[in-house]
């Protein structure tokens, strides 16, 4: 993909900077100032949260790679690129990011979501990958939240409020992410009978070790050298080859990484599939995880960002992260 060079365009609210994106711009007046509207970005996770307002008028955010600079590991982006496309661009320099790579699956999307890599043992969550985004707010201004350095940010980091609001309090337009280095050397191994938790005390480059209650996966990464320690301790744990991970479960279940590691098929019915994310704590299944009951305290405290955010409930309405 081609860097894309921003171009200034008039418009912005508070926390904006001094120029805007001309196609950020254009985002926000399609957005507009009024009007139910939810974003939709590669549909790989559009059910996430509830169904949406059919009502709503469906708008995308913007493609592209504005500025990449490999020295400083950071890139900002629009959120509509996908993330295949954005890693594709990184990789020329040797560098990634901690967002996961679903087919169509978008910048805005991933986080909108709050997914992180299966590999976010390594790479940690996608959460701490975003520095700074604009976004749109419920009144059709672009709002700057975040600093391209961690230093720069006082007070309340709303980009933190960002990630995993499913679009309700703003609808992302640009980001500019934290990137890593692509390690020297990446196996995944396999072996049958060999315990998670023991896993996860012994491996020293393991970016993701995954469970599915009679197997574990890892992957192995960093240098040569280490991987190849890594790889001849965990022998004693277990007879592991090489082998590709597991295909992943369509849903997510969010649990304390103790839950993930005794994660049984019970919690399924007793016959459904899962994999879970060792030392993590999320679970993949073939089933959608039951309502979980939120307390008095933080239901009130979601209604009150909501209120704040969007108070006339435009934004991704029927959406509840």
């Amino acid at each position: 993909m081609e860097l894309t060079a921003p171009r200034a365009a008039p418009g912005a609210g508070p926390g904006a900077a001094a120029a805007v994106d001309e196609a950020l711009a254009e985002f926000a007046a399609e957005v507009g100032p009024s009007g139910p509207v939810c974003v939709r970005g590669g549909g790989t996770r559009w059910c996430q949260g509830g169904p949406g307002d059919p009502e709503a008028r469906v708008v995308a955010a913007p493609a592209g790679v504005i500025d990449f600079e490999p020295a400083e590991m950071t890139v900002r982006v629009r959120a509509g690129t996908t993330v295949a496309d954005l890693h594709q661009t990184l990789a020329a320099a040797g560098q990634r990011t901690a967002l996961p790579v679903r087919p169509s699956g978008t910048v805005g999307g991933a986080l909108a979501v709050g997914e992180s890599s299966p590999a976010r043992l390594g790479l940690g969550p996608v959460r701490d990958a975003l520095l700074q985004a604009r976004y749109v707010d419920a009144e059709g201004r672009v709002v700057t939240a975040g600093a391209p350095t961690v230093k720069n940010v006082s007070g309340f980091d709303l980009c933190k409020l960002l990630v995993g609001s499913l679009g309700t309090i703003g609808l992302i337009g640009e980001a500019l992410l934290r990137t890593r280095p692509i390690p020297q050397t990446e196996r995944w191994v396999r072996a049958a009978g060999a315990d998670p938790k023991s896993v996860l005390g012994q491996s020293r480059t393991a970016a993701s070790i995954l469970w599915d209650g009679s197997a574990v996966w890892v992957l192995a990464s960093g240098y040569e050298v280490d991987v190849e320690a890594d790889l001849g301790e965990l022998a004693g744990l277990g007879d592991f080859e090489p082998a590709d991970p597991p295909e992943l479960p369509p849903h997510r279940w969010s649990c304390s990484p103790a839950s993930a590691a005794s994660f049984g098929p019970e919690r399924l019915g007793g016959d459904g599939r899962f994999v879970a994310e060792i030392g993590v704590g999320v679970v993949h299944a073939d089933r959608p995880q039951p309502p979980r009951q939120m307390s008095p305290g933080a239901a009130r405290l979601n209604d009150q960002i909501k209120a704040r955010f969007d108070p006339t409930g435009r934004l991704n309405p029927g959406r509840r992260p």
